[in-house]
């Protein structure tokens, strides 16, 4: 039978979507110029969405979801990689409609490979992942629009969130005034830890204001949320301000008036870290794993193993998840 290895499968059944860890051959996976032995995954909402059948995220089943992984190459068909090296794969279609990595392997094109950054571990790559990408990708935005430390505080939405955390730990270092906005008030604490000099709960930033304008409040800001939220934000952002939008929790749609743009000539940043440029990727981990890297990730992670991603993908889910959630596939052995 060959070499097996174990996954984290969501099956369909009826209308049902329901994952089980199973035993399964390498032949499984899909081809691909790089065989990655799995040493770290991350839990992130889009993984759930997969896991629970979202037609927008994952179409086929049954499927092994993880837009996450960070391993040792074992086999490779291409001279830029060989066996031993470290690496990191997040975005393009990883854990999507390709096998992810809640499993003890993963095969993909050599394309989406990312030698693991030095100053980086695979543990700590992984405690960023997908979402401390973004976040970085959104202060990239932040900066490039003209967004300096001394042009007054920026605002994190979502702010406990995998995005959110890492971005006020990215700001806070680079010597910004962070303001953190959350619903969790026990977590305030851990948001101060972590660089915010400021938090403020999210209901202030929830409101119905018919006004196109409200009193500028932020140089910036890193919206995970959306919705209502983002809509207050583009009103009560400062003359010549820079809003990054990487998220939809709070709704996936708004409404404002071109007035924030054309009256104050602020810039609103779409985030997309799935099909980001190469070169732009290459730049952004490098960054990660330099003097973008956080001081604070050890207090934004927690471990589990493939057997407990049900429950967590209920509680990602149901919004009970704060900063990190780590899956390490083989810490369930075959």
């Amino acid at each position: 039978m060959g070499k097996m290895f174990i996954g984290y499968v969501v099956k369909k059944d009826g209308d049902e979507f329901k994952g089980s860890v199973e035993r399964l051959p390498l032949s499984h996976l899909p081809q691909g110029d790089v065989l990655i032995r799995v040493s770290y995954s991350s839990l992130n909402y889009k993984d759930a969405l997969s896991a629970k059948g979202n037609p927008g995220v994952t179409r086929k089943f049954p499927h092994i979801p993880g837009i996450d992984a960070a391993g040792v190459v074992e086999e490779s068909s291409v001279p830029d990689f060989s066996p031993g090296d470290e690496v990191v794969v997040t975005g393009y279609d990883l854990g999507m409609n390709t096998d992810g990595g809640f499993a003890g392997y993963v095969r993909v094109p050599a394309a989406w490979v990312v030698p693991l950054p030095k100053g980086l571990t695979l543990r700590e790559s992984m405690i960023l992942g997908t979402a401390g990408f973004t976040a970085a990708l959104s202060v990239h935005h932040l900066i490039r629009g003209g967004v300096t430390p001394d042009r007054g505080p920026v605002l994190v939405t979502g702010a406990t969130g995998g995005v959110g955390s890492i971005a006020v730990s990215i700001l806070a270092k680079l010597g910004y005034s962070v303001t953190a906005s959350s619903g969790k008030r026990d977590q305030y604490d851990l948001l101060r830890s972590l660089g915010a000099k400021d938090v403020i709960p999210r209901e202030t930033l929830d409101t119905d204001s018919p006004k196109a304008f409200l009193k500028p409040e932020w140089a910036g800001a890193v919206d995970t949320v959306g919705g209502k939220t983002l809509e207050y934000i583009l009103k009560s952002t400062m003359y010549m301000g820079s809003v990054s939008s990487c998220g939809l929790v709070g709704g996936s749609s708004f409404c404002t008036t071109v007035f924030p743009f054309i009256i104050r000539g602020i810039s609103l940043y779409g985030v997309d870290s799935v099909e980001c440029p190469m070169d732009l990727r290459l730049e952004i981990w490098n960054r990660l794993s330099g003097e973008w890297k956080p001081s604070t990730l050890d207090l934004l992670a927690s471990e589990i193993g493939l057997d407990d991603l049900s429950s967590a993908i209920e509680d990602i889910l149901k919004g009970k998840i704060k900063g990190r959630t780590l899956v390490v596939p083989r810490s369930n052995a075959v």
